[in-house]
């Protein structure tokens, strides 16, 4: 395996320590899910100029980089729902991983029919801003905790009354730009979706 796949492969590793960080509650925990995150967020970006710069790109990578991506993304978002404090709807988050599931099984189509499906702009953009609203959220509850624990800085006391708002408002956006891109996704690959809905099964 190469070192960009390791690399790959560690992001979802860090996926399930962030979730299980982050369902815990407390100000540390959270504080450590928060540096976890950031770690991930970088890898995303090496992982690919690795495999670009030694020449090792492989479809394996093509494949699990945006996977990686996802779980990343699900873990975070649901860990955020489960938490009374935040006002993060279900609803949303369900939108975001129908979007993230829909187009994981675009990407098998495609390799069944011996293609890559690369990440595009509009994909690129959307993973830019589901991290900007998870980074947002987690920030907000980690004031919220530091908060309960009244060792608040007053320059900071306006905070945790905007955590259930924001984080409302953060995730149905998130939600709307993930389904956006989603579509875009579809519409640039209806020939392949034609297709396999053509063919007949074995």
């Amino acid at each position: 395996m190469t070192l960009a796949n390791r690399i790959t492969m560690g992001r979802m590793g860090l996926s399930l320590i962030i979730f299980v960080l982050i369902i815990s509650k407390t100000f540390w925990m959270e504080v450590g899910a928060l540096f976890l995150l950031t770690i991930a967020s970088i890898s995303d970006g090496v992982d690919g100029a690795i495999a670009r710069r030694t020449q090792t790109t492989t479809p394996f990578g093509a494949v699990a980089d945006p996977f990686a991506d996802k779980i990343l993304i699900m873990a975070v978002f649901l860990a955020f729902a489960s938490l009374r404090e935040l006002a993060v709807p279900l609803w949303a988050v369900f939108l975001i991983l129908l979007r993230e599931l829909t187009i994981s099984t675009l990407r098998v189509l495609a390799a069944l029919h011996g293609d890559v499906m690369k990440a595009e702009s509009s994909g690129k953009i959307k993973t830019t801003i589901q991290m900007i609203s998870a980074f947002t959220i987690l920030v907000l509850l980690i004031l919220h905790l530091w908060a309960r624990k009244g060792t608040l800085p007053e320059f900071l006391a306006w905070a945790p009354a905007l955590a259930k708002p924001a984080t409302w408002w953060l995730t149905v956006a998130t939600a709307f730009f993930t389904l956006i891109s989603g579509g875009i996704y579809l519409y640039n690959h209806r020939a392949l979706l034609y297709k396999s809905w053509s063919e007949r099964g074995h």
